[in-house]
């Protein structure tokens, strides 16, 4: 009975110390601390303002995109490491002669933020070849749609709890946030300024539905915070009055089609800057 009592004690402790435990806030960050910032194009916001010089050119690091807001915002030393076209799989090794962007991850990181696994699934190349099939005469440089299997989505997941685990092993004191992708499509309707079938925009929504969930879920197993930037951004597409990405045209210095605007990189950051307080 005694031991039955100790145990009853014991459960009760610890049901009353668990929420304490998981609504800790997660420390500030100091002036000055390590900020790494990994992912692909949505992160590296080419042509996002110049080009961050010093950086490989076809990565496309724009001087504006929302790390480096962040960082300036909080007074950060930002190490970016994001590259137009990287896949989970360049996060993780190398890319040609680019290194693996984890090695920029070190114990003194305190920030790491990650927007990644689009590529790995052929979403924004499926976008613009759906523009292609539409186009009167279509480009040869135009790529073909291709419909991810289920092997490369759940591949994509686990290398993306892959990334989170080497971070939290490389950086234990670390921040990590992940910051999952803008919204590119509209919610209902045709859009002008996307110009893709109707049977397109419905597989295409249904991926960035897909991406987000295995980015929020892999946020959720893996004890990571999540930025759900898909859906603060849901009424900002292209069509809408106040757009944060642009369709299949981009003015010059306002970043690339299919892709976030500066707005978009703008907003990005404010969410963040929120998050991070």
């Amino acid at each position: 009975m005694g031991e039955m009592i100790r145990l009853g004690w014991a459960l009760a402790v610890c049901a009353l110390l668990a929420p304490v435990a998981s609504s800790a806030r997660p420390p500030k960050l100091a002036e000055g601390a390590r900020y790494v910032a990994m992912g692909s194009s949505f992160a590296a916001g080419p042509g996002v303002g110049p080009t961050t010089p010093g950086t490989p050119a076809r990565c496309g690091r724009g001087t504006l995109n929302y790390p480096n807001l962040v960082a300036a915002k909080f007074k950060l030393k930002l190490v970016d490491a994001t590259c137009s076209g990287a896949t989970t799989e360049h996060v993780l090794g190398p890319w040609s002669e680019l290194p693996p962007q984890i090695e920029s991850v070190d114990a003194a990181t305190k920030l790491v933020t990650i927007t990644i696994g689009g590529n790995d699934v052929a979403f924004v190349g499926n976008i613009s070849a759906a523009l292609c099939e539409q186009a009167p005469t279509p480009d040869t440089r135009c790529g073909r749609w291709r419909t991810a299997t289920e092997a490369e989505w759940q591949g994509d997941e686990e290398r993306m709890r892959k990334i989170v685990r080497e971070v939290r092993r490389l950086a234990p004191d670390a921040r990590i946030v992940l910051v999952d992708y803008i919204t590119v499509l509209p919610a209902a309707g045709k859009c002008p300024a996307l110009p893709i079938s109707d049977e397109r925009l419905t597989e295409s929504r249904a991926a960035a539905k897909r991406l987000a969930g295995i980015t929020a879920k892999v946020a959720r197993d893996e004890g990571a915070e999540l930025l759900r930037f898909s859906e603060t951004s849901r009424r900002h597409a292209p069509c809408s009055p106040k757009p944060w990405s642009n369709g299949s045209v981009a003015l010059p210095g306002d970043g690339i089609p299919i892709h976030p605007s500066r707005l978009g990189h703008e907003a990005a950051a404010k969410s963040l800057a929120r998050l991070l307080r």
